[in-house]
């Protein structure tokens, strides 16, 4: 599949900003655990996910990460273009969570394109309000949900992401996804292994009673 299967509102867009898209985009593959984005001085242009699965992430000066939002096939990451939004103030990560294929567009022709296009504009907008309610959630989910309901939350999201209930993560990294320390994750973790929703060993989280999790995360 080419550029024009990833963007809802490619017919709408004229046959030329339709040729400069094409043109301008190249496909990349990206390796797990790659860093593609590291705040707002890096713009390497729009990143259309085709296959696999990134992150957007903020990190403290201590090294303290809270996972934002994810993108899967078909989403499109606007922040590792951020030098052509205005008053962003605030640094985001883009990290490969999987061997992930995508397409890049240049920051350039993609504002360009947009200046001139009032359809590509609006789609862009939608695009950064999605992103926006994901983010206001997320906060609110810091703010007013025990560490024990994010957690079981968080566990019974990625078993669905992954269609299985032995999660190959480890302590430290649901700690960054969560935004908190790795010992509390380790402390939470024991208990649902005592109270019986989850079984540990190295490397691997195994969710035994995801019912008893979803009561949890109601």
């Amino acid at each position: 599949m080419d550029i024009s299967n990833y963007f809802p509102v490619w017919d709408q867009l004229t046959e030329k900003e339709q040729t400069n898209l094409s043109a301008s985009c190249s496909s990349r593959s990206i390796s797990k655990g790659t860093i593609l984005h590291s705040g707002s001085g890096d713009c390497i242009g729009l990143l259309v996910v085709r296959t696999g699965r990134l992150r957007a992430f903020l990190s403290s000066e201590d090294g303290r990460e809270v996972t934002l939002y994810r993108l899967y096939p078909r989403d499109i990451c606007l922040f590792s273009a951020s030098c052509i939004m205005q008053n962003i103030q605030f640094d985001i990560f883009i990290e490969a969570e999987q061997d992930t294929d995508l397409w890049v567009i240049p920051s350039g022709t993609y504002k360009k394109i947009m200046d001139g296009s009032a359809v590509l504009a609006n789609y862009t907008n939608q695009i950064m309000a999605s992103r926006f309610s994901e983010v206001m959630w997320l906060i609110e989910q810091i703010m007013w949900k025990s560490m024990d309901r994010r957690l079981a939350s968080f566990l019974l999201e990625e078993s669905s992401a992954e269609d299985s209930p032995v999660l190959k993560i480890t302590h430290e990294k649901i700690a960054a996804h969560l935004g908190t320390a790795r010992e509390v994750v380790t402390r939470m973790l024991r208990y649902f292994q005592r109270e019986g929703y989850v079984r540990l060993s190295r490397g691997t989280v195994e969710i035994t009673d995801p019912a008893a999790l979803g009561v949890l995360d109601a």
